[in-house]
């Protein structure tokens, strides 16, 4: 379901992406990235609800697209941990899931940035936590939906705060693209366990999405540089010494492990994401400490040639 809304919504999503780098295309990266997910899981066989999940963050973080993609795969995987072996959702266990994928989101980026997707996925895990510690532990279907209601109603409040939390989504006056994208994946989820359609009212109002409001994107100045991604295995320490470098390298810096299964030298697969002046800027620092694999190069402007062997 998920997957079908985003391509619904993609256009609209692209026209308002200007933050972190107006290159319109966080409406395809979602999409893109989600589609990822679903066939993965279209391919287990009765998994429970954690194995669901972990399958699904494991393929969307190796074909991850943008900023907005690998924070959502980061947030896939994350809520996987709270819910391995377990065979249904419930009220506790959707707010704990939720709570650790915030937190996991959070420290995937060496800049994390209110008004963005962060701040949306911050508000569904203390919407939940707050309609769940009424409910007192209920683990009936009721409580479930109820939790749900409560998660996408806070992300929604927090969609609409986005506008005010950024200076340059302040002056074009829109919300944030990611935001509004994990907004309607949430919706989805809670859509998908109530049994209920999509909340027909969910986007009214958000500054920047009617139809026949501009494209945002396309008008702001093009931005110089590349974004490069690519999955390596390192260890912690050569992990964290490598983010070190990014940051002095680049901007955007996102770095989370692919899973928390490590090889025999005590490796572990992460995903790395950033946004420097040149390819060679990341790739140099990249393959002194490893080799990577799933390497992905895009011109940070809409309007410049995404071809990564052009890049190159």
């Amino acid at each position: 379901m998920a997957e079908q809304t985003l391509a619904n919504h993609s256009d609209r999503l692209n026209a308002i992406n200007i933050y972190p780098v107006a290159d319109a295309d966080t409406g395809t990266n979602l999409y893109l990235t989600v589609r990822s997910a679903s066939q993965a899981i279209a391919e287990l066989d009765n998994p429970d609800v954690g194995a669901v999940m972990a399958a699904a963050g494991r393929a969307a973080m190796e074909q991850a697209r943008g900023n907005s993609g690998t924070l959502f795969s980061v947030f896939l995987s994350a809520m996987a941990e709270p819910l391995a072996g377990q065979k249904r959702l419930s009220a506790p266990l959707v707010a704990a899931a939720l709570h650790r994928a915030q937190l996991r989101s959070w420290s995937a980026l060496s800049e994390p940035m209110p008004g963005t997707i962060l701040s949306v996925l911050e508000a569904a895990a203390r919407g939940a936590a707050q309609v769940e510690t009424v409910l007192n532990g209920d683990d009936s279907n009721h409580a479930l939906g109820k939790t749900l209601d409560g998660a996408v109603a806070a992300a929604r409040e927090a969609v609409v705060l986005t506008e005010t939390q950024l200076g340059v989504l302040a002056e074009a006056h829109v919300v944030d693209a990611g935001a509004v994208g994990l907004l309607l994946i949430l919706d989805c989820l809670r859509s998908v366990v109530v049994g209920q359609p999509m909340q027909e009212d969910l986007l009214d109002g958000l500054s920047g999405y009617k139809l026949q409001d501009p494209n945002i994107a396309l008008t702001m100045p093009e931005q110089a540089g590349v974004e490069v991604m690519c999955t390596i295995y390192l260890t912690p320490l050569a992990a964290a010494g490598l983010r070190m470098q990014l940051d002095e390298l680049g901007d955007s810096v996102i770095m989370s492990a692919v899973s928390e299964q490590a090889d025999d030298a005590g490796a572990y697969p992460w995903r790395v994401h950033v946004h420097v002046p040149s390819p060679a800027t990341a790739l140099d620092a990249i393959q002194a400490v490893g080799d990577p694999n799933n390497v992905s190069i895009s011109a940070l402007s809409p309007n410049a040639g995404n071809d990564a062997h052009d890049l190159l």
